[in-house]
């Protein structure tokens, strides 16, 4: 087979001339592995585009052979239900969606939007019908709290549901009922989560900044070393690693052997896994790929002379759910941070919603969610993509429902904020790494590549968050083992 291989980012096949200016190259880049000239930095977007869709896209003829490691209980079938009544466009729902608009399309004009004053106090009075019917649940008082529920049913009608805190109110009111009459259904209208995932990864900047961020300090972690192995607790579409592996490619001196565990679908997670392959040898990495599709850390292996970094983007939150109620045995997150610890990596990057939707108390969960998710939509107003935009709040509203509705082992998106998570880190035995002033630098370049005025980026105590005018919604930060310090008092 022919091979071909890709040409650096911003290169040229040709050589410059002795007497030739040699190209300004952007030095932010150049520290991640990329040569790329400042005026080329349009054409690094591109590409990028290029290569994830190349892996949304390429087909494979492929009968795997190969054991796969398979969980029967998808934590996403209690997602039942059924979507509100749509206000605009069906057609943004086509699940064919196309192709042809971009990323750098996003940037438009946005229309200014006049809200009457009856609507505001509509809105307003929205807010409060919400919170004193969640009041009414946490109390038990289910015949308030269905009276309530039919109020704002009637109140939604004076607000525009297409945006604001009328759509918001809409998806809480939804999620109040279901947990009111325990009502099954789904919320994705029978999309799948990976579908939602992708769409949700091209409407808002918030997954691209997790995977750069988060490739950035796994790439310096890898210098000099000549095996790497990345553990990647999420593997969805493998979006996350053409970059890496490009990037790796450039480094001086040649690319290491690199190994990708993934833990995804089994019905996905080889078609990944050799399309990440075929990229690679287009770039000439010597590459070697593990599909994990369970949650069994058993299953996992790593050699001795291999360079570890283990990789969570938003996915950690998912195991709070059983914490210890006997504390006798160790809760699920012990046991994964145990896991993680114990494999001693070079790196352990992890990103996470900056919110606080995992406290004891209903109300005070209602509360930050209500506070939370009118950011999240507002900053997705800045979408110009359709269907991206419409199949990405499905993905969100995935989210209310289940913060909102579900209790117990059901309620999965139990969010902990970066100060939280700090807390529990360190009591595991993890020291923070500083991502550090470049990775600050990076990440605000990304914005001006990919997204609208108005996101933010942040230093907070050597991690970064992202945010939308100045609230963060997404934090990511970097951990190693930490040494435990010896007893003065041994002999």
């Amino acid at each position: 087979m022919e091979s071909h291989n890709l040409q650096p980012m911003g290169s040229t096949s040709s050589s410059p001339t002795p007497d030739s200016k040699p190209p300004e190259l952007d030095t932010q880049l150049a520290t991640a592995g990329y040569r790329v000239r400042n005026s080329d930095l349009r054409h690094v977007a591109q590409h990028l585009e290029r290569l994830e869709n190349a892996m949304l896209n390429t087909p494979f003829d492929f009968a795997g052979d190969d054991l796969v490691h398979y969980n029967p209980s998808d934590t996403f079938s209690w997602v039942e239900s059924l979507l509100p009544e749509p206000v605009s466009d069906t057609t943004y729902l086509d699940p064919y969606p196309s192709t042809d608009a971009t990323w750098t399309d996003q940037i438009a004009y946005q229309p200014v939007t006049v809200v009457s004053d009856m609507e505001e106090n509509s809105g307003i009075r929205l807010v409060h019908l919400l919170l004193t019917c969640a009041e009414s649940v946490q109390r038990g008082d289910i015949s308030l709290a269905v009276a309530l529920l039919n109020e704002m049913k009637i109140l939604l009608k004076q607000v525009n549901t297409t945006c604001g805190i009328g759509k918001v109110a809409g998806y809480f009111i939804d999620a109040l009922f279901r947990r009111i009459y325990r009502t099954p259904g789904t919320v994705s209208g029978g999309f799948d989560h990976e579908i939602l995932y992708h769409h949700f990864y091209e409407a808002c900047p918030y997954l691209k900044f997790a995977h750069f961020t988060a490739n950035q300090a796994i790439l310096e972690a890898f210098n000099g070393h000549d095996r790497v192995h990345v553990i990647d607790f999420n593997l969805m579409q493998g979006l996350q690693w053409p970059p890496l592996i490009q990037a790796l490619a450039l480094r001086p001196g040649g690319s290491p052997f690199l190994t990708l565990t993934g833990i995804g679908p089994p019905e996905s997670v080889h078609e990944v896994g050799l399309k990440l392959g075929h990229l690679a040898r287009s770039v000439n990495v010597r590459f070697a790929f593990h599909g994990i599709a369970a949650t069994q850390l058993k299953d996992i292996h790593v050699d001795s002379d291999e360079a570890v970094a283990v990789n969570s983007i938003t996915e950690l939150h998912r195991v709070l759910g059983s914490e210890a109620r006997d504390m006798a045995r160790p809760s699920a997150i012990d046991l994964v941070l145990g896991w993680i610890k114990a494999l001693n990596p070079k790196i352990f990057t992890m990103v996470e919603q900056e919110a606080n939707h995992n406290g004891p108390g209903y109300l005070d969960r209602f509360t930050e969610a209500l506070h939370y998710y009118p950011t999240m939509f507002d900053s997705m107003e800045a979408c110009q993509l359709q269907p991206e935009k419409a199949l990405a709040e499905i993905y969100i509203q995935r989210e209310i429902c289940n913060i909102v509705s579900c209790e117990g082992s059901n309620r999965i998106e139990r969010h902990e904020s970066l100060a939280r998570w700090r807390v529990r880190l360190n009591q595991a035995g993890f020291k923070p790494l500083h991502l550090g002033s470049n990775a600050l630098k990076q990440a605000s370049m990304l914005l001006t590549l990919f997204s609208a005025k108005g996101y933010c980026v942040e230093e907070n105590e050597g991690c970064l968050t992202l945010g939308w005018h100045n609230r963060p919604l997404t934090a990511a930060s970097a951990w190693k083992v930490g040494r435990v310090a010896r007893n003065s008092a041994e002999t």
